[in-house]
């Protein structure tokens, strides 16, 4: 099972790179980006194209997986019985290389920087379409960065002191015989830190009850340790996590026997452990509790409607960054809305504790959006906005769902914590970090 080859878009729907297809006709990729670009222009409106597009002119069943990034299409073709979820595997892994190279991935970024993609693309898809070297450390040592090739390229001579030290010495992609880890990294200041991030997926029924509610979480590292550290990381409530996926530097059986998490982190940033959490067996739902509860009164009229919703934090932290999306229709025209907190009123406009906006049209669909933002969320008091809106026909069509996104920093829907972490084979102290973040989406239907 392997992908056919890879194909960047500009936002006019013309090839910025590809990759060789050497064992397919010249008009293989044309036809797949031919059909792409049919289906983005009879789309009813932008962002409502399937992400996977069958291509039927040719004699073999093939499709196109794609994404948008920066206003640009990465096409990978598939073809026979190739899952397409191992296409969109490989554009998210190289889409992440291509922002840990340049930062910023954008037309002119990859056209400033054409031989370096073109050098990532081979090395990361090999001529049979299967993916190669992914790891980002690995591949820093086979394709120098930009950064890098200046420092080269102002250097007189490989002695200069331009040239990094680690050139010098020798040490490449394959001299380690650990493939994610560099050989001989040396740093002044020892440290690993760790963000353990998790976030809220749920749906709310029109009563106020949940559907249902996930919580997803991930483990995201930074290390800067030199030489070959071997790290130990165990949990005091390593039950709260289920369907875990591992980095490679994991050994499975460790965990599998221990629930500890075994390993030689690669250098600089990667995500160690992701995982679900499973509630206590205890609980008599499996769904997670919902950290808000939303109150809405709709009336809906002729030419428009009104409404009035109330939002109630349910935890005693604070909740950061809130948002509430409500989709008005295509044809609304404008909404008129006032905020209260505590049932002091705030304004029409906004103030530190919320705001809202309202945008005729949308990046995602051609609907009216009204946004509500509450910049800081306490544990006790209510938020209400209440409002109206208009539209150009008579019977309006707003979506029957809020669309509710939010951060509590500082907090774990898991409870998941770190007991300790071990070091061996090495001998200095090193400096250990933990953080807690959390992050919600849900859909609340009225």
């Amino acid at each position: 099972m392997a992908i056919d080859g890879l194909i960047i878009l500009d936002p006019a729907g013309r090839p910025i790179i590809q990759s060789s297809y050497t064992t397919y006709p010249a008009a293989y990729p044309l036809l797949h980006i031919e059909a792409l670009n049919n289906a983005l222009a009879k789309a009813p409106r932008e962002g409502s194209v399937d992400p996977v597009i069958y291509v039927g002119e040719l004699s073999c069943s093939s499709a196109c997986c794609h994404v948008e990034v920066g206003g640009m299409r990465f096409v990978a073709t598939i073809s026979g019985d190739v899952d397409p979820l191992i296409a969109f595997a490989f554009l998210d892994a190289f889409i992440e290389i291509l922002h840990d190279y340049f930062g910023i991935v954008s037309v002119v970024t990859l056209k400033d920087n054409f031989d370096i993609v073109y050098q990532l693309l081979e090395e990361t898809l090999d001529s049979s379409g299967h993916p190669l070297t992914t790891s980002p450390n690995a591949l820093s040592d086979i394709v120098l960065s930009p950064s890098l090739i200046s420092k080269l390229l102002a250097s007189v001579s490989p002695a200069a002191p331009g040239v990094p030290s680690a050139r010098q010495g020798g040490y490449g992609a394959f001299t380690s015989p650990i493939p994610w880890r560099k050989a001989g990294v040396r740093h002044n200041h020892n440290e690993i830190l760790f963000d353990v991030v998790e976030e809220m997926r749920g749906i709310v029924g029109k009563n106020g009850t949940t559907l249902v509610s996930n919580v997803f979480g991930k483990i995201e590292s930074n290390a800067k340790l030199s030489g070959t550290p071997d790290l130990t990381l165990t949990f005091t409530n390593p039950n709260v996590m289920t369907e875990c996926a591992f980095h490679p530097c994991v050994r499975l059986q460790k965990w599998t026997r221990d629930n500890a998490l075994s390993f030689v982190p690669p250098e600089g940033r990667f995500v160690l452990a992701e995982y679900q959490y499973r509630p206590p067996q205890s609980a008599l739902i499996s769904n997670v509790p919902i950290p808000l509860s939303l109150k809405a009164n709709m009336d809906m009229g002729e030419f428009g409607g009104t409404f009035a919703l109330t939002l109630t934090s349910r935890l005693i932290k604070v909740m950061e960054n809130l948002e509430l999306i409500f989709y008005l229709g295509e044809d609304a025209t404008s909404a008129q809305c006032t905020l209260s907190s505590a049932g002091s009123s705030v304004g029409s406009v906004g103030s530190a504790d919320g705001s809202w906006s309202f945008n005729s049209r949308t990046k995602v669909c051609f609907a009216a959006t009204l946004r509500w933002e509450i910049l800081n969320m306490r544990s006790s008091g209510s938020w209400i906005l209440r409002g109206s809106w208009t539209s150009k026909v008579k019977a309006p069509r707003p979506a029957h769902a809020f669309q509710i996104r939010f951060e509590i920093p500082s907090y774990s829907f898991s409870s998941l914590k770190v007991d300790q972490l071990r070091l061996s084979s090495e001998t200095y102290k090193m400096y250990k970090g933990v953080r807690m973040r959390s992050k919600g989406s849900i859909e609340w239907r009225w």
